[in-house]
């Protein structure tokens, strides 16, 4: 049997990442106490049928107390409320983590409320699909992904060797940097995505209703992954750009000015530009499959 990661864990918001972490310990580290902790009664219902904890609450005090790992998986605006809520609960030793996509705002709203002796090592596990609740998570979600780890100045070694052990488990490939650059490279690779995608199918639900039912009914392909994007959770994707916003803002300042070079392109008809971005941007596309990242 596989050793045992952690002897319990408190998992703060259930949704997708954190039900996907209940599977993975469920698979990987079977003899770990989950203890998982939601608002809603209907998840805590649907975590139950599951049996994805030993153990659900809906205050995340409970959930705390005792666990050796803490984990926060809520929408970013509740973490500063979270941290002064398991403040008294947590055990000197414990470790606690989250899965946030921004992480600056974190350390800001979350490390002044973790009392001493308590280690803090942010984490954000680049995986997830447009889906969310505890039905939508899957043991297999981190698999060949990216875990990066933004441990604040000063962190002790052995809590982030284990936080990264436990990625590690789940498949995941972990790397550390800081909380400055992380925000900067995912303001790129995921954040300025989910806003255009989030402006183009706005863009086509404002258009006159006859038009837009045809582009509905005629969705190809590319229309459809930008839908698809679209669909993610709306609260979670509002607190990311609020609590990214220098970093996003940048990203689309250059975006903005790129896009109005492909805008003269077009209009004074300079194929040879269109063809040497559209070469470019093809060779990224190889890359990222070339890093098995597709």
């Amino acid at each position: 049997m596989a050793q045992k990661l952690f002897e319990q864990i408190a998992l703060i918001g259930i949704g997708l990442i954190g039900s996907s972490l209940a599977r993975a310990f469920r698979r990987d580290s079977p003899a770990t106490t989950i203890v998982a902790c939601a608002r809603r009664p209907e998840t805590l219902s649907v975590v139950r049928r599951l049996a994805l904890a030993d153990a659900i609450t809906n205050d995340p005090a409970e959930a705390a107390e005792g666990a050796d790992l803490v984990v926060i998986a809520t929408p970013l605006s509740a973490y500063a409320k979270i941290g002064r809520r398991i403040r008294p609960m947590l055990k000197r030793g414990a470790i606690v983590t989250d899965v946030g996509s921004v992480k600056e705002a974190v350390i800001q709203d979350l490390q002044p409320h973790l009392p001493a002796g308590v280690h803090f090592v942010p984490g954000h596990p680049v995986a997830g699909t447009e889906h969310s609740g505890p039905e939508s998570g899957f043991a297999e979600l981190f698999r060949d992904r990216w875990c990066i780890l933004t441990p604040p100045p000063g962190a002790a070694p052995e809590p982030v060797a284990e936080v990264r052990r436990m990625w590690e488990r789940f498949g995941m490939r972990v790397v550390t940097m800081s909380p400055v650059h992380h925000d900067k490279v995912v303001a790129m690779t995921s954040h300025l995505p989910h806003l255009i995608a989030y402006t183009i199918v706005g863009t086509a639900t404002s258009l006159e209703e006859s038009l837009k039912s045809e582009v509905i009914r005629f969705s190809a392909s590319g229309f459809r992954d930008f839908t698809r994007i679209a669909a993610s959770d709306p609260v979670m994707w509002r607190d990311i750009f609020l609590n990214n916003r220098d970093a996003v803002l940048e990203i689309l300042q250059r975006f903005s000015e790129d896009l109005t070079a492909l805008q003269r392109a077009i209009r004074w008809q300079e194929g040879d530009k269109l063809q040497d971005l559209f070469t470019r941007t093809r060779a990224t596309r190889r890359s990222i499959i070339e890093a098995r990242q597709a």
